[in-house]
């Protein structure tokens, strides 16, 4: 039985950054990356696709790893759906696609008529076949939806074994601790990794800047989610995801001595076949390896050794502790221009803020001067690099090219990567 390693603990509980995991010189011995998505839905909750379907898009797209994480439910037991509710989501066609894809001998039906039912193929059943060339690998995921405050708190637990159940709480803050101890508690029992990631933090404009800053034993955020309806940008009231990322961050490290969150970038899809506006394919992870291992792949992330993508491919990022320089090699694609800006936040920053309230009187993120999540630097070119000046809390970079998506859910949205904070330390808070 896999343990954790003692390095993914040291990271969790902040004794290592994950700028110490890789400080090679950047180019001399270009990485291998595995590209996935955590954040996926299916017929076994509210997605508008037979599951295997959806895998194998993703593996014909050339995603290394996928993780179905359908709301409160995993592809376990018998589950039958009537044909009426698969057509009222995927179509009238939708059992003919499926049919056509995997034939007759696959796809199990019982009834007839408008009593015909079709039975929902498991994981166990159906990884079976994506898995067997060993260059596919699905991990088994859960959305545990829960609420409090009578908003939505959404949290991924990607490698998950057994169910776990939405423990609720009696304030957004305190469901999040409930259900982080419920997924510690699972992994400490079984030995296995999992990752929990706070979902859409905007979706229903649920979880403010402060509360996840609160929550120290959460590590992951979405800090860009495919979904068209959770609100990336924010609005007037409300700060976008990537500046939520950015005052968390800051918080942790000037005032709570914690260490920062690292940033997800997801799909949560739930339609497909051109039905919808949840698609496949607009934002994803790619970690550090070649080792199609669940474990593995969840330590990656763990330990942040991962960045996140809408489109441009980075061949390398390197943090060199010693120097305290980041580095990027991009992968460049002819007639494209990338833009990088080096995103953080310095000692000498002004973290005041201020109470905002929404029309409605309820509270959200604080309002903080533009010295939180400021630009440090901006580079072009495929080899852009920041050299720490040593008062920053962290540094992040965000890759922005001149390629449209080819999928937007946002204006002029262009392809994006997004590499994990680094150079920063528990040790860092301000003294005030």
């Amino acid at each position: 039985m896999r343990t954790f390693s003692l390095l993914s603990i040291m990271l969790a509980t902040g004794f290592l950054h994950a700028g110490e995991l890789h400080s090679a010189k950047i180019g001399t011995a270009p990485p291998s990356w595995l590209k996935g998505n955590i954040h996926t839905h299916s017929f076994w909750s509210d997605g508008n696709q037979f599951p295997e379907m959806i895998a194998s898009w993703y593996k014909q797209q050339g995603y290394d790893f996928l993780a179905l994480s359908d709301h409160n439910i995993l592809s376990k037991g018998e589950k039958w759906m009537p044909i009426s509710a698969l057509k009222s989501r995927g179509g009238n066609d939708v059992l003919d696609k499926y049919l056509d894809a995997y034939g007759e001998d696959w796809v199990l039906v019982r009834g007839e008529g408008d009593k015909l039912e079709v039975r929902l193929r498991t994981l166990a059943e159906f990884r079976v076949g994506l898995e067997k060339d060993g260059d596919f690998l699905m991990i088994q995921s859960e959305e545990i939806s829960d609420r409090s405050e009578g908003v939505p708190v959404h949290m991924n637990a990607t490698n998950i074994q057994e169910l776990i159940a939405p423990v609720g709480g009696t304030t957004v803050r305190e469901a999040m601790t409930n259900n982080l101890r419920a997924v510690a508690e699972q992994a400490r029992k079984t030995g296995k990794p999992i990752v929990l990631h706070l979902n859409h933090p905007n979706f229903g404009y649920a979880v403010t800047a402060e509360d996840l800053a609160a929550v120290v034993q959460e590590r992951f955020v979405e800090i860009y989610n495919g979904h068209p309806g959770v609100n990336v940008l924010g609005d007037g009231d409300h700060a976008s995801v990537e500046k939520i990322w950015d005052i968390v961050n800051t918080i942790r490290l000037a005032q709570l001595s914690a260490p920062p969150l690292f940033g997800v970038g997801t799909d949560d899809s739930h339609h497909y076949h051109g039905r919808g506006t949840s698609r496949p394919g607009r934002s994803w992870i790619m970690v550090r390896g070649d080792e199609l291992d669940a474990d593995v792949i969840t330590e990656k992330i763990t330990q942040g050794d991962f960045y996140s993508s809408s489109g441009v491919k980075l061949i390398d990022v390197v943090y060199n502790s010693k120097k305290q320089k980041l580095e990027l090699l991009i992968d460049e694609e002819d007639g494209v221009t990338y833009t990088t800006k080096f995103i953080g936040t310095t000692t000498s920053a002004d973290l005041s803020s201020k109470e905002k309230k929404s029309a409605n009187g309820k509270k959200v993120t604080r309002i903080y001067s533009d010295d939180v999540g400021a630009v440090l630097a901006t580079a072009s070119g495929i080899h852009p690099a920041y050299q720490l000046k040593g008062d920053e809390l962290y540094v992040r970079a965000v890759v922005t090219s001149t390629k449209p998506h080819g999928d937007p859910t946002l204006p002029g949205q262009t392809e994006q990567a997004w590499t994990q904070p680094v150079g920063w330390s528990v040790d860092q808070r301000r003294s005030r």
